[in-house]
């Protein structure tokens, strides 16, 4: 197991080994590892409060908002600046014990990364067949498992979205599937390409392999594909690309070849009101847990997010992949900086490079485009105590968990291996789920420190807070408070077997909170590269 998750289970012990009042932690600071030379701040914290860490008597200097860092000892312009026992930036300036860390005197540098091919890439421990967990799932006739049942409307360019949407609607009113109680709904996924694009290069490649993707997800029990018929991305190129034949379960047109708009939903209505009795017919049966892909997210991260909500929800990963399940990581954005402690756990030298190929793209596309990969923390992100972007993904990768990293997959590319894989993606949440329900997701775990709006049909999506106050404020929104863990009430193992079960729960068809409030219809977003002309 590598260090860092090391580091956060026994930061989670000393919480619980804290002294409670009224349920309370009177601890009022996390010192993760005992190199690093800044703590967090568990609640706000006044000047001149004193605070023993680690034998060391810090005074605060000045007002420590929760969540954010303060130096426990001097750090000197130009020094490192430790956290989880790694490098997260360098020191702009002096820095006294009890001041402030933050983008004020924090600044990223280049710093030696020990990329340590496989060095802990370590045999999987699984459970023995006969013992492994199951879910109710909907087995498919090409053999995958869903874990919904919807019919998906999808459009091949931007300007068949509002046809879908028509088409949708009429299965949308209250009563309109109550005959038809084994499906979950009738959804529209539109987005915003499709044309004005090249024919061929990696734009399209991925629009192509989204399609793909989509229309032979297990969560949909029956597709329709509409185009327009005079755009880039044309219906009879998708479904020739793909393999794909019409059949009754699946249909594709364009609106110019039935007459137009009035024509393509009347066309449309009639193909869903036929494929709904067959579509009804499908029933969940027990399916094992090697049959879940759990695509692992993160959004309006916090600096608590990497010590509660993203190592528990690593923890429940672990726990899967020990099932014969599958992990899907994402973001590559937001591994930035802490790729190193991947190309550790791959299981091949291969994988490794291929990771680290990845992020080569990212820093020669961000450089073209005028950006930064550096700059990735977003105002949120910083209001929460999260100051760069090597912090941001040092705290991202425990989603990951601690198991060997089998693959590293493109955008939208369908996921063959089973354990930890690697789906490159922007960081920007609709996108990167896009790709990776593409690939084969039929669960999302979401974590959020700030309180993120989300969710994704045709797949259910859980949110994982990353302290109790957002989860307090929005009850509503999330499902699992892992903001437990600092307040003494979990274990990051304890907490990590709840969310496998509640993923379980959710896979066999427990409504998430997101589809509880409607979400997932308008988070569709395929990944757009390239000049629109």
């Amino acid at each position: 197991m590598l260090l860092w998750c090391d580091v956060l289970r026994q930061a989670a012990k000393e919480i619980l080994n804290t002294d409670k009042k009224l349920g309370v932690v009177v601890s009022k600071f996390i010192h993760l590892h005992q190199n690093d030379n800044v703590a967090i701040a568990v609640c706000d914290l006044a000047v001149e409060g004193l605070l023993d860490v680690g034998g060391r008597q810090v005074v605060i200097a000045e007002p420590i908002a929760e969540m954010h860092k303060f130096a426990v000892e001097p750090i000197k312009q130009g020094e490192a600046i430790i956290k989880y026992g790694q490098f997260i930036g360098y020191a702009a300036a002096d820095i006294d014990a009890g001041q402030h860390v933050h983008t004020h005197n924090c600044i990223v540098g280049d710093f030696a990364k020990d990329y340590g091919f496989c060095r802990h890439a370590e045999k999987t421990a699984y459970v023995p067949e006969a013992e492994q967990a199951h879910f109710q799932g909907y087995r498919r006739a090409n053999g995958k498992v869903g874990t919904r049942n919807y019919i998906g409307i999808l459009t091949t360019v931007n300007c068949s979205g509002t046809v879908a949407k028509q088409i949708a609607a009429s299965f949308s009113y209250p009563g309109a599937l109550d005959d038809y109680p084994n499906v979950d709904g009738v959804v529209a996924l539109t987005h915003e390409s499709g044309c004005g694009m090249r024919a061929e290069g990696e734009g399209y490649e991925i629009l192509q392999r989204t399609f793909e993707g989509y229309a032979a997800h297990a969560n949909f029990g029956g597709v329709l594909l509409v185009g327009l018929g005079c755009e880039t991305m044309q219906v009879d190129g998708v479904l020739a690309q793909a393999g794909l034949a019409e059949s009754e379960l699946f249909k594709a047109y364009n609106i110019q070849n039935v007459g137009g708009t009035r024509n393509a939903v009347e066309q449309g209505v009639e193909y869903v009101r036929a494929m709904l009795p067959k579509v009804n017919e499908a029933t969940r049966e027990s399916c094992p847990a090697s049959e879940m892909v759990l695509a692992v997210q993160c959004g309006g991260s916090d600096a608590m997010s990497g010590i509660t909500a993203n190592p528990a929800l690593g923890v429940a990963g672990d726990i899967l992949i020990r099932h014969g399940g599958t992990v899907i990581y994402s973001e590559t954005p937001e591994i930035y900086g802490a790729e190193h402690l991947l190309t550790q756990r791959s299981a091949t030298p291969e994988v490794a490079e291929q990771l680290l190929e990845r992020i080569r793209w990212w820093e020669e596309y961000t450089s073209t485009n005028g950006f930064e990969l550096n700059n990735n923390p977003s105002p949120g992100n910083k209001a929460g105590g999260l100051t760069t972007i090597l912090e941001k993904s040092l705290g991202a990768q425990a989603k990951s968990g601690s198991t060997t990293m089998t693959a590293v997959y493109q955008y939208a590319e369908p996921v063959v291996e089973k354990g930890l894989v690697f789906m490159d993606s922007p960081g920007f949440d609709p996108v990167s789920v896009t790709g990776q329900v593409a690939s084969g997701a039929n669960v999302v775990a979401f974590t959020t420190g700030r309180g993120s709006a989300f969710g994704y049909k045709p797949v259910p999506s859980v949110k994982l807070s990353s302290n109790t106050a957002v989860y307090r404020r929005m009850q509503d929104d999330i499902d699992i408070n892992c903001g437990a863990v600092t307040d003494g009430d979990e274990t990051l193992e304890t907490l990590g077997q709840k969310i496998f079960e509640q993923l379980l729960a959710i896979a066999s068809g427990e409504q998430t909170k997101s589809e509880e409030l409607g979400y997932g219809d308008a988070e569709f977003n395929p990944w757009k590269i390239g000049a629109v002309v």
